[in-house]
């Protein structure tokens, strides 16, 4: 269906701006789609940057250092989607973008496995007190013991967050011999042999590694702090490839230096430098058995192609079908083409009478809709239509007219 793959907007006039680095898989994806001006740049740009940047943009593809606010919100007047090539959005100021009709889309299962397979590396590591030896095999003292090492194979893991990274980390713990017990504040449907537990005190008191996966929440900040620690099984190991204000840090620092727990993992920080090559510090430095790393999780090939193809095709099934599946902002609507119709995406305020009025409008100018798909939120509201070829143009200025209107987009 020709009309499918050209929208009514000329690609060639359609701006997209990918920021941090993203994949060269999502350039490819939407060079393949028919789109020529992309930008894409190696580093983050500050809010300042941004506004300057947005007024003309399109598409734009952020990893987690740049900040999506409401104030560059306000000076994005062509924006359609923001794609965020990571797992998380809590960089977009979401209920702006909302307000602005701006679909929002994420990668919340790409990298799952990258962060998996280094936890459980991670866990190998530190209960065989390696970066101690490493540290002495650099300086040139040779340190071959046994004591303090242990293997994995018996132990219990505590899983905090059994979601799509917590449940895979699950999956391979028990393939090497480890008990498995996790806590949730949902209902998580357990696999293998996996054991919840009812409280985050229960998990840690047996668990002789813990390891978290939860989002960054009001909930969630400072979750492992002093109170939590004094209940850790004495040489516990504590791992977070989360998010880095879940762990009291300066209290972790204490928990290792008093020997309740043997040693730890930090992949990510409360504070984290702007770019490669800046000075960081960290609690955490100069203490025995820990491994830290630079918010890395995620951080392989195979996870940033995944995240690259992903996120594109999201994007450009918006761009040129309407489609918003995985949208944390504009509700989710996947539909089918119609043959012989343009298509016609209306975002409205979600208040009583807008599909009505929308209906009046069109019948009253006696233009046939073929095709009407409604989604809202509690905010807004999402509409689709297909209607007359003949009369599409006539109908998108019309619809511009209706009340509460947000964003209208003739398709195709």
């Amino acid at each position: 269906m020709s009309d499918k793959k050209n929208t009514s907007y000329p690609k060639e006039k359609i701006r997209v701006l990918l920021l941090e680095n993203i994949s060269e898989t999502a350039v490819r994806h939407f060079r393949e789609a028919g789109y020529t001006d992309i930008r894409k740049l190696h580093g983050a740009m500050s809010e300042e940057e941004l506004i300057s940047e947005i007024k003309h943009v399109h598409i734009l593809g952020i990893r987690s250092k740049t900040q999506v606010t409401q104030k560059v919100l306000e000076n994005a007047p062509k924006l359609q989607a923001i794609g965020c090539f990571c797992i998380g959005v809590n960089q977009v100021n979401l209920k702006a973008a909302t307000h602005h009709g701006v679909t929002v889309f994420n990668a919340p299962y790409s990298n799952t496995r990258s962060v998996a397979e280094l936890v459980i590396g991670a866990s190998v590591m530190l209960i065989r007190r390696i970066p101690d030896k490493n540290k002495k095999a650099h300086e040139g003292i040779w340190m071959k013991e046994a004591k303090g090492s242990y293997e994995l194979r018996g132990k219990t893991l505590g899983i905090i967050g059994y979601g799509n990274i917590g449940s895979q980390v699950s999956i391979l713990a028990e393939a090497i011999g480890m008990k498995v017990i996790y806590y949730d504040i949902a209902t998580r449907m357990p696999l293998g042999n996996a054991e919840p537990r009812k409280s985050l005190k229960d998990l840690v008191a047996q668990s002789d590694i813990i390891t978290l996966h939860v989002p960054e929440t009001a909930q969630t900040k400072n979750m492992i702090n002093k109170a939590v620690l004094k209940n850790f099984k004495k040489g516990s190991i504590l791992l977070n490839y989360a998010r880095g204000e879940v762990v009291d840090l300066d209290a972790l620092r204490q928990a290792i230096l008093d020997g309740v727990v043997s040693g730890a993992g930090i992949d990510v920080f409360p504070w984290e430098p702007e770019k490669n090559g800046d000075r960081f510090q960290s609690p955490m430095q100069d203490l025995p058995n820990v491994l830290l790393t630079p918010h890395i999780g995620g951080s392989t090939e195979e996870a940033q192609q995944n995240i690259g193809e992903d996120v594109a095709q999201k994007l450009l099934q918006c761009l040129e079908m309407g489609m918003t599946t995985g949208s944390h902002t504009v509700p989710e609507l996947s539909l089918p083409p119609q043959e012989g119709t343009h298509r016609i995406l209306h975002i409205h305020n979600n208040v009583p009478g807008v599909l009505s009025e929308i209906n009046t409008q069109l019948s009253k100018h006696k233009i046939n809709i073929l095709a009407q798909y409604l989604k809202t939120n509690e905010e807004i509201g999402y509409v689709v239509l297909d209607v007359d070829k003949k009369l599409s143009s006539h109908a998108s200025q019309l619809l511009k007219q209706v009340k509460e209107t947000i964003k209208v987009r003739l398709l195709y």
